[in-house]
C-alpha cells in the first residue's frame, strides 16, 4: 500500500506509538488482573485448607479429650457391680442395666458434636444413681434442675465430668459424702453449680489433675470466649460454677 493511501492517522507517528502502548497497557493489565485472580484462588484454597488441618486436629484433639474422662467412672462402676454380684445382691441386674445405658451415651452418643441438654442431665442422674449404690449409706445428694426445653443442645459429656470429680474427689465429712447440684436454664446461659464436701486443702490438690484440666481445654475448644468457669473450695466445700452462654436451640 502506498503511504499516500493510507489513512492519515496511520501515517502519524506519534498516534501509532501511542496506539501500540496502549494495546501493549491494555494487554499487560488484563495479564496483571489475571495473575491476581489466580493468586487470590490459590491463597484461598491454601487457607481453606490450613482451616480444614486445623479443625481436623481440633477434632482429634476433642476425641482424645473425651476418651480421657471416663475410664475411672468405668473402673470403678465395674468393681461395684463385682462386689454385688459376689454377694449374690438382687441389686446386680438393675446396676448392670443402669450402667448399659450410660455405656450407650458414653461411647456412641458421645460422639456426636451437640445432644440435648435434657439428654445430658438425664444421664446424670443415672450416674448418681449408679453412684449411690456403690456408696449406699455414705452418700447423701441434693439435684436440682429447671425444666430444659427439648431443643437447647450442648457437647455431649460437658457437665458429667464434674459430677465424676464431685464423687471421685470428695470426702467423707462425720461419715457422708455431701454433694449438691443445680441447674437451670435462662435466656440462652446455662447455669450449672456442684459442690461436694472435701477436707481443708485437698481438694484443690487433688482436683487440679488431667480431669479438670481436659474439661478446660474442651470448654477452650467448643465455647471460647461463651463460657465462665469458677472453682473455689471454701469451709469444708470445693464449689464449681460453670456458665455456657448464648446456648442455641436446634
Amino acid at each position: 500500500m502506498e503511504i499516500k493511501k493510507m489513512p492519515p492517522m496511520s501515517r502519524n507517528f506519534v498516534f501509532v506509538l501511542i496506539l501500540v502502548y496502549l494495546v501493549v497497557a491494555i494487554f499487560s493489565f488484563i495479564s496483571l488482573l489475571n495473575h491476581n485472580f489466580k493468586t487470590i484462588s490459590k491463597n484461598k484454597a491454601l487457607e481453606n485448607k490450613i482451616l480444614e488441618t486445623q479443625l481436623q486436629i481440633k477434632n482429634q484433639e476433642l476425641q482424645y479429650l473425651k476418651k480421657q474422662i471416663h475410664p475411672h467412672f468405668l473402673f470403678n462402676t465395674l468393681n461395684t457391680i463385682y462386689g454385688f454380684a459376689l454377694k449374690q445382691s438382687k441389686d446386680t441386674p438393675e446396676i448392670i442395666l443402669k450402667l448399659s445405658n450410660l455405656l450407650d451415651y458414653i461411647l456412641y452418643q458421645v460422639n456426636k458434636p451437640k445432644v440435648s441438654l435434657k439428654e445430658e442431665i438425664a444421664h446424670i442422674k443415672e450416674y448418681i444413681e449408679l453412684e449411690k449404690i456403690r456408696f449406699q449409706d455414705t452418700l447423701k445428694v441434693s439435684f436440682i434442675a429447671d425444666e430444659i426445653p427439648e431443643t437447647i443442645q450442648i457437647a455431649p459429656m460437658l457437665l458429667i465430668p464434674f459430677v465424676e470429680n464431685a464423687f471421685k474427689h470428695g470426702h467423707l465429712i462425720d461419715g457422708f459424702l455431701n454433694i449438691e447440684i443445680v441447674i437451670w436454664f435462662s435466656d440462652g446461659n446455662l447455669n450449672f453449680t456442684i459442690k461436694n464436701t472435701t477436707i481443708q486443702n485437698e481438694a484443690t490438690k487433688e482436683n487440679d489433675g488431667i480431669g479438670l484440666k481436659n474439661i478446660k481445654k474442651r470448654l477452650d475448644i467448643l465455647y471460647i470466649d461463651n463460657y465462665t468457669l469458677n472453682i473455689s473450695e471454701f469451709e469444708g466445700w470445693y464449689n464449681v460454677n460453670l456458665n455456657v452462654l448464648n446456648l442455641k436451640a436446634n
